[in-house]
């Protein structure tokens, strides 16, 4: 029930900004919605897969360049075009995901941020097809309101999604291989499908958020395409909210961005600092994020639907 009120709040907050709310308080939630996207996307496979990485931005990265060709060459709306861009992501994020995840811990993670390197490199070579670093642009969008509703629903679409696999045997298989891979293929479960499926549904959400962001911005080069920056934040955003949870990226995510327009207006100078100084002091004394705070005020359910499921059916047991 309270996640309900949360989803509902939440829809009439992002109502409230598209009926009401000038061209600043647009922009800065279009931007929300990104990093939550990336979140909940990075949370699938970092936090309910067990596969940290810095790889992230790869796919942001390639369907905004995708999207954004589609835009320019064919002359495709912007809809379409981050729907191509999520397309091609599964055709990349499948191969990827069977080769690269072999690789275990900050092998899985150095390897995938080299990787979104590469693509950084091809993008600033290739300047006949991607512009180089004088970079890609489009003709602003009049009405940016359509954008941001495409946004906040795939905000949505990643909140409902992580809320299922919370709740599914899919998702306890995934923890299963977090907790212990060796046991979980002992017990049968096929985990090297499971990781190339949760490494694709964490691949595709931000391809086409990528294309979505390049209309908004209507430009793209590399630095802004595959940005370090955007994925650290990214992984930050998750673990201050809470890794592995439903509602942990969004919290992250909302929190963070208040502290990064806050310090950023108020001490420029000082903003990188600040903001490493908050993240320290937050997983230091919220080891398991803001959501295990709102658990102890019992605002939070503890525990998960598909766990809380089992140990009911446990007690029922004579």
């Amino acid at each position: 029930m309270k996640f309900w009120l949360c989803v509902a709040f939440a829809a009439l907050f992002a109502a409230a900004v598209a009926l009401f709310g000038n061209a600043y308080a647009l922009t800065f939630t279009i931007q929300l919605f990104v990093f939550v996207v990336l979140a909940y996307s990075w949370n699938i496979i970092g936090g309910y897969t067990g596969y940290s990485h810095f790889g992230q931005m790869s796919f942001f990265g390639v369907g905004a360049y995708v999207g954004m060709l589609l835009m320019l060459n064919l002359k495709w709306h912007w809809l379409p075009a981050a729907l191509g861009a999520g397309v091609l992501a599964i055709a990349l994020a499948v191969p990827l995901g069977a080769i690269m995840l072999r690789l275990k811990g900050p092998f899985f993670a150095i390897s995938m941020f080299g990787l979104t390197r590469v693509f950084e490199a091809v993008a600033f070579e290739w300047s006949d097809v991607t512009g180089g670093g004088t970079g890609l642009y489009l003709p602003p969008i009049g009405d940016q309101k359509p954008l941001y509703l495409a946004l906040a629903l795939l905000a949505l679409g990643m909140l409902l999604l992580t809320r299922w696999i919370d709740n599914s045997r899919f998702g306890l298989k995934l923890q299963a291989i977090r907790d212990d891979e060796g046991a979980a293929e002992a017990l049968g479960i096929r985990t090297t499908r499971l990781k190339v499926l949760a490494f694709t549904l964490s691949a595709v959400p931000p391809a086409a958020c990528g294309s979505l962001f390049a209309t908004h911005l209507a430009f793209l080069d590399p630095p802004t395409a595959f940005a370090p920056m955007m994925e650290v934040t990214t992984i930050a955003m998750v673990l201050l909210g809470g890794l592995g949870t439903v509602l942990g990226p969004a919290i992250g995510a909302i929190a963070f961005a208040l502290m990064n327009e806050t310090l950023w207006s108020r001490f420029p100078e000082l903003y990188f600092g600040l903001v490493g100084i908050v993240v320290i002091v937050c997983v230091l004394f919220m080891p398991r994020g803001i959501v295990s705070l709102l658990v102890r005020l019992k605002l939070v359910a503890a525990g998960r639907g598909a766990f809380r499921r089992i140990a009911a059916v446990a007690e029922r047991r004579p």
